[in-house]
């Protein structure tokens, strides 16, 4: 399936339904598909032809998505750009991916204009809300190529490009395929509650794990309600006025929702399910988010290398049959979707029994067609024909995996593996600590020192030996840290995950 097929799937329950809504404003199912032939058209009057890899750089913005589907009818791959990179980081992604067209927010247009120079394969460049100098208008651009209802033949099945992290090294093209978008979409329906037509909300950024959820939504003939910022009493006062049913936070926003004033008096009742993922999640700030929002939250893990849906959670197994609350799976993240096959292997690649400790490694349809120009990186990643994620877990005696650390984050003390994410969660069971980050730090006798760097909640603050002491109880003298120092604030990415080798950096720094 393309990616139009989710939007025409959509289209063909009720054109007339609300499909893109922001604001005030919203496009009906009928617009969107209009305004995804206009797109196709125009590029192929700009030029760009099957299987040329057009850019969107944009905050979360319901014309700037909509243009994801013209892309796709054009036959062109999709290349989420995100705007909160840097422009050394985009210029560099813009160049990786060989892109010949781009299509951006006018309040982007200095780094555009920066860009332009850089970028002599860029041909095609098109501001979607204001004059520049250095772009065609939108509307301009749309008016002189009438839309025509001719679908671009593909040339392969690549549907999307997105840029890893690149938070170590040069930042890798992931190709994912209209396959892996449909082995995920097929997923969510059948792992998560969708009781009729769904109205799922946009906060995260479009451009990452919100983004491609809207494809199911649509999928449904849903309504996919855009925030332009990530405001959370915004948030909230949206999922009220408008019944939403669905959405999706990283943990660290859901923090920031259960430390919001508004939260307890928000009408919250309409959600069947809201996602987190993307990051480990407190058990106990998870315990007390389904206390307070609601049995509905579900969780999800997995890469951009394989989206979204490795393994799931959903909001039922987070209780028993007795509707009491299954704590003893809320450190879990899910059971292994029926769609792929999943192992626990060791450094030589031999497949590991139930309980011990390995990388996670996955194959099947969910998983990408490799990285774009990097057979290198690909035939690496994908050794012994299983994706290598690069995680650290274990399959429980029911089948739940437990993530507990990355590989690289893997610290050995005294000859012993310690995984950070076990430190993390006892540190986060103490209800002063807001966020933490446990990483290796080297030692003279230990080999590594186990060092977690602890963030508070805001007018709160605990003796140190009292936080260590807490640590303490709950995993042993090995496990637990040997130096704990306090922070304001974590270092986050992008799309807010703790950056540990920042972390790592600032502190190696100081010794």
């Amino acid at each position: 399936m393309e990616l139009t097929y989710y939007l025409d799937k959509g289209a063909s329950l009720d054109p007339s339904a609300p499909c893109l809504t922001m604001g005030d404003s919203s496009l009906s199912y009928a617009d969107v598909q209009e305004l995804s032939w206009q797109v196709a058209a125009a590029l192929a009057n700009s030029g760009i032809q099957a299987g040329d890899k057009v850019a969107i750089l944009s905050g979360n913005d319901s014309t700037a998505f909509a243009c994801v589907f013209g892309i796709a009818r054009a036959g062109a791959v999709w290349c989420p750009i995100n705007p909160r990179n840097t422009v050394a980081e985009n210029g560099e992604l813009l160049d990786l991916f060989d892109c010949a067209g781009l299509i951006f927010q006018g309040q982007f247009a200095p780094l555009v204009a920066e860009l332009r120079a850089r970028l002599p394969k860029l041909t095609t460049v098109v501001c979607l809300d204001e004059t520049s100098a250095d772009a065609t208008p939108f509307r301009e651009w749309l008016a002189g190529a009438p839309a025509s209802h001719s679908p671009a033949e593909r040339v392969d099945d690549i549907a999307i490009i997105a840029g890893t992290g690149g938070t170590t090294g040069r930042p890798k093209g992931v190709m994912i395929t209209g396959r892996n978008i449909e082995t995920m979409t097929a997923l969510t329906l059948m792992s998560y509650p969708f009781r009729g037509r769904p109205r799922y909300l946009g906060l995260a950024p479009l451009t990452h794990a919100a983004g491609v959820l809207c494809f199911p939504v649509l999928a449904l003939g849903g309504e996919i309600v855009v925030m332009p910022a990530p405001d959370l009493t915004e948030f909230l006062r949206l999922v009220t006025r408008h019944r939403i049913t669905h959405a999706f936070l990283p943990p660290t926003l859901i923090y920031l929702l259960l430390d919001n004033d508004a939260l307890d008096t928000a009408d919250l009742t309409s959600l069947q399910c809201l996602w987190y993922g993307a990051a480990p999640m407190s058990t106990a700030r998870l315990r007390e988010a389904i206390e307070r929002i609601g049995p509905v939250l579900g969780q999800l893990f997995g890469q951009s290398e394989a989206p979204m849906m490795i393994s799931t959670m959903s909001p039922a197994e987070h209780l028993h049959e007795d509707g009491s609350l299954a704590l003893e799976r809320f450190a879990s993240a899910g059971r292994p979707t029926p769609l792929i096959q999943l192992a626990i292997v060791d450094s030589d690649g031999k497949t590991l029994p139930t309980g011990e400790r390995g990388e996670i490694v996955v194959r099947g349809s969910l998983v990408m067609a490799g990285y774009y120009k990097n057979p290198e990186a690909t035939a690496e990643v994908s050794k012994d024909g299983w994706h290598h994620t690069g995680d650290i877990g274990y399959l429980d005696a029911d089948n739940y995996l437990y993530i507990v650390d990355r590989a690289k984050d893997m610290i050995i003390s005294g000859g012993f593996n310690v995984y950070s994410a076990e430190v993390e969660q006892a540190l986060m069971a103490h209800p002063a600590v807001r966020d933490c980050a446990v990483i290796g730090l080297p030692h003279e006798k230990w080999g590594e020192q186990v060092t977690a760097v602890v963030q508070f909640h805001e007018g709160q603050q605990l003796p140190v030996p009292e936080l260590l002491s807490f640590a303490k109880e709950r995993l042993g003298s090995v496990k637990a840290p040997k130096e704990l120092i306090v922070w304001a604030d974590l270092p986050r990415s992008k799309v807010g995950k703790v950056l540990k080798g920042d972390i790592r950096d600032q502190l190696a720094a100081n010794q």
